[in-house]
């Protein structure tokens, strides 16, 4: 298994490692609704050094990036950030990715992990104009800072007023523990935070200085269980499970990131066909009503019929009740709506409800 920079750190603190797509990464240290909790209520600290980044450069990069991606970046200022599906012709998700433009000619692509090679690939197979990809993966290690005194911790340590990253926006060379930095104000937790990037051989430095930084504030470390659980309780999807090479973005209630009046892209005549003839499957939002937890892949039924399938499920450690996402019929995803989810053969009563399940706490700015 492939190991972050990071990797010794996390035994020490009785990190519990997994296989994660091939990356061994703590899913946990204290546990996962502590570490929830945490980072909901004060800060916690993730390596997430395992995604994916890759360089788009050259003077037909946007042109180039607007023909991959579904949403429009022709309108984006410099040093901000878009979140877009890239699809195939067919309309299924190569990945869902974020834009970080710095100008009209060199954009950071962040990828899935697991999605890192297919998305240099796919990008290289379409390459066309004046235009370079790079896959600077290695170059990279990522920490994500989440949580309400996020912005306290980290500005402890940089002497730029964080205050001014708006939400979905970046900063790119801040320096910090004496080396320049990447800070963006994104997370996938739902509570306001940072991603911090920076070169491999000084992300120890930083890991130590945050938790220095971060003593009085609560911070904890926190592993890909609890990342999952509060990614969940606010709807975010995730590759291979809410949207996938056979989930559309619009299956996927992603409609708002598939701009079907721009130029043309990758996947559009699909997805718009899709739109025009109507969905057919929608991911909906559920919460159980008998004892029981959803878990990816159990059946979804009504009236003893299955009309989906669970993309998604845990336990809510912000709301105290068992929650799940479904990709379903639409004309079952009426909120208020009782279905069953077959958990070990048995018909388990759940209730369709509006997401997200949790407020997302972003600072918007």
């Amino acid at each position: 298994m492939k190991k972050t920079p990071l990797y010794d750190k996390h035994c020490e603190l009785g990190g519990k490692i997994i296989d994660f797509h091939d990356w061994a990464l703590p899913v946990q240290y204290s546990g996962i609704i502590d570490e929830h909790k945490q980072v909901r209520n004060a800060a916690g600290l993730f390596d997430v050094s395992h995604m994916g980044e890759i360089t788009v450069e050259g003077p037909d990069a946007t042109e180039f990036i607007q023909k991959m991606i579904t949403n429009d970046i022709s309108k984006t200022r410099d040093f901000r950030i878009v979140y877009s599906p890239m699809c195939y012709p067919d309309g299924g998700v190569v990945d869902d990715i974020l834009i970080y433009k710095y100008s009209s000619e060199f954009y950071l692509l962040i990828v899935n992990a697991s999605n890192t090679d297919k998305d240099y690939d796919w990008l290289s197979q379409n390459l066309e104009g004046r235009v370079k990809v790079n896959n600077v993966s290695d170059y990279y290690a990522q920490l994500a800072l989440q949580g309400p005194e996020s912005e306290k911790i980290l500005q402890k340590l940089v002497d730029i007023p964080l205050g001014d990253i708006r939400f979905f926006n970046f900063m790119p060379e801040v320096e910090i523990c004496g080396q320049k930095a990447i800070i963006s104000r994104t997370g996938y937790t739902g509570e306001d935070g940072f991603e911090i990037y920076i070169k491999n051989e000084f992300v120890h430095k930083l890991w130590d200085s945050l938790f220095q930084a971060g003593k009085d504030y609560g911070l904890v470390p926190a592993g890909l269980g609890a990342r999952d659980t509060l990614r969940l309780e606010v709807a975010l999807p995730l590759y291979g499970h809410e949207i996938s090479r056979d989930i559309t973005p619009l299956e996927a209630g992603l409609d708002r990131f598939v701009k079907l009046d721009k130029e043309n892209f990758i996947g559009k005549d699909a997805l718009s066909e899709q739109k025009s003839m109507g969905i057919k499957r929608k991911i909906v939002g559920f919460e159980m009503v008998d004892r029981g937890i959803p878990r990816t892949q159990y059946d979804v039924l009504a009236n003893g019929e299955k009309i989906g399938y669970v993309t998604s499920g845990s336990f809510s450690p912000s709301l105290e009740i068992n929650i799940g996402m479904a990709l379903i019929d639409p004309a079952f995803s009426e909120p208020g709506l009782e279905v069953d989810i077959a958990i070990r053969n048995r018909a388990t009563k759940a209730r369709i409800v509006e997401l997200p399940f949790y407020s997302k706490k972003y600072a918007k700015g």
